[in-house]
């Protein structure tokens, strides 16, 4: 069991400019500081607007596209669609030490998983996250957190190795998802708990949930969700290939990933580092003679 708690943390609560260089950010802020200057100075001596405005409209374009990198990043967006446009491999044909990218139905292997609140069984990959409401009269318990913003105070997320049989080729692989793995996972977080500001008690699933990991039960805003993926599932995973006889395993790549720039979205180059985990949209095109094989 692969546990990712500590790297989910680090990712939800850290403030940077991703995919944007600190370093450009302080070069920007320099150029956006003289040129104001220069604009302001030539608007009052020469009491022509048009550079000062020009200027501003620069500004105002050069912020947005920082803004949405910084947002789609935060929502892996890049990821998302380079994961989507990555073309599918064939097993049979693929070569040892080769970059592949497999779709097909997910077996676990000898440690499945349970997912933390709702207890699903037999999962290959389970986040549950906790968030706290900060404001006024309202101080969230966990240590890095902000007023007026939902903070991330809780985290369970866990990946195990598990099995994907190529829809392809009908080859079944191992990927090895499992301790000292770099996973990323591509799975969405449902909403399962959101408490109200009027609330005076939480809920006696929540409470106990919450008691078995010593966290505070008194009653505040808070929001629960709760991602997993089970056994039967129809997922994508990019890795490397490992070919040892006739055993397939799928592995963490030995080097960064980048997704490139998308011009079309506006979007900066990304870098994945890890394994790549998702869920297809194919499953309702599952062949059932297909789905029969994986499950005997």
């Amino acid at each position: 069991m692969n546990d990712l708690s500590n790297a989910v943390v680090r990712e939800r609560n850290r403030e940077s400019c991703k995919p944007i260089p600190e370093i450009a950010i302080f070069v920007l802020l320099s150029l956006f500081v003289i040129g104001f200057s220069v604009s302001l100075f030539i608007l009052i001596v020469v009491h022509n607007p048009i550079f000062f405005l020009s200027f501003l409209l620069l500004s105002a374009l050069v912020t947005s596209f920082i803004a949405w990198n910084r947002l789609n990043w935060k929502y892996k967006a890049a990821i998302f669609l380079f994961l989507r446009s990555f073309p599918d491999s064939d097993l049979a044909s693929s070569r040892h030490g080769q970059l592949v990218k497999i779709t097909g139905l997910a077996s676990c292997g000898s440690v499945p998983l349970e997912s933390s609140y709702e207890r699903a069984p037999r999962c290959i990959y389970s986040s549950t996250l906790l968030y706290e409401y900060g404001g006024f009269g309202l101080k969230a318990k966990g240590a890095n957190t902000s007023c007026f913003q939902w903070s991330l105070t809780y985290c369970e997320s866990f990946s195990t190795d598990f099995y994907v049989t190529d829809r392809k080729s009908g080859i079944r692989a191992i990927v090895k998802a499992g301790p000292g793995c770099k996973v990323v996972p591509l799975i969405v977080e449902n909403k399962l708990v959101t408490t109200a500001r009027q609330c005076r008690m939480l809920s006696l699933h929540l409470r106990k949930w919450l008691q078995e990991r010593n966290l505070s039960v008194e009653p505040r805003l808070l929001r629960l969700e709760e991602g997993y993926v089970q056994e039967g599932s129809f997922v994508t995973v990019i890795g490397q290939l490992i070919k040892n006889n006739d055993t397939m395993t799928i592995i963490q790549p030995q080097e960064l990933l980048s997704t490139g720039c998308l011009w079309k979205k506006l979007l900066l180059p990304v870098d994945v580092d890890g394994l790549v985990l998702g869920v297809s949209n194919m499953a309702g095109n599952v062949n059932p003679d297909y789905r029969q094989q994986v499950v005997q």
